[in-house]
């Protein structure tokens, strides 16, 4: 593919994850929203390579932090979602199973922590919102660190099997049909 072929595919790629990235006003959808635009960081490392995935990523992450009014969608996006898509293929293609699914673990748990913690102390949202607590009291409160990681782990492994069934889909369907249209 040409440079500006390149250029036009990134830039167009980098606002359909902006705008991925807007309709998180509900609650319900700051996971899924950030997961999705990821999901078009993964088209990048396909289409064009892992550095211009890279470079779609960051433009994201700025614009997204500049335009995306909830900033836990754009957080999680920056912290994780985001750049998982290129490390996914990275860690794929230069590790065995075990060190692979080691590293893609420690990784997710320790970006999203980090992830909760910028949401508390850089931009002061409330622990109990961020948490889905606000009100509860109890069981649920005393444990629900320990518990919103253990489902988030369960949720990653799912996200990571979907991430490798699109990919799949997509070489194996779509792609000649993109390059086709687009005439690559």
């Amino acid at each position: 593919m040409k440079q500006s072929g390149k250029v036009a595919l990134g830039g167009m790629l980098i606002a359909l994850s902006v705008v991925v990235l807007l309709p998180t006003v509900f609650e319900g959808l700051v996971y899924t929203m950030a997961a999705m635009s990821g999901l078009l960081t993964m088209f990048a490392v396909i289409e064009l390579d892992k550095r211009w995935a890279m470079a779609v990523y960051a433009a994201t992450s700025v614009l997204g932090l500049l335009f995306v009014p909830n900033k836990e969608t754009v957080v999680l996006y920056v912290a994780f979602f985001g750049y998982y898509p290129v490390l996914k293929a990275v860690l794929e293609s230069k590790l065995g199973r075990v060190a692979e699914y080691i590293v893609k673990f420690l990784v997710f748990n320790v970006s999203v922590v980090l992830a909760y913690i910028v949401l508390i102390k850089v931009f002061g949202m409330p622990f109990d919102r961020v948490m889905g607590i606000e009100g509860e009291s109890g069981f649920i409160a005393k444990y629900i660190v320990p518990i919103m990681l253990l489902l988030g782990n369960l949720v990653f492994i799912l996200f990571d099997i979907l991430l490798t069934k699109c990919v799949i889909i997509y070489l194996r369907v779509w792609q000649k049909r993109f390059r086709r249209l687009f005439r690559f």
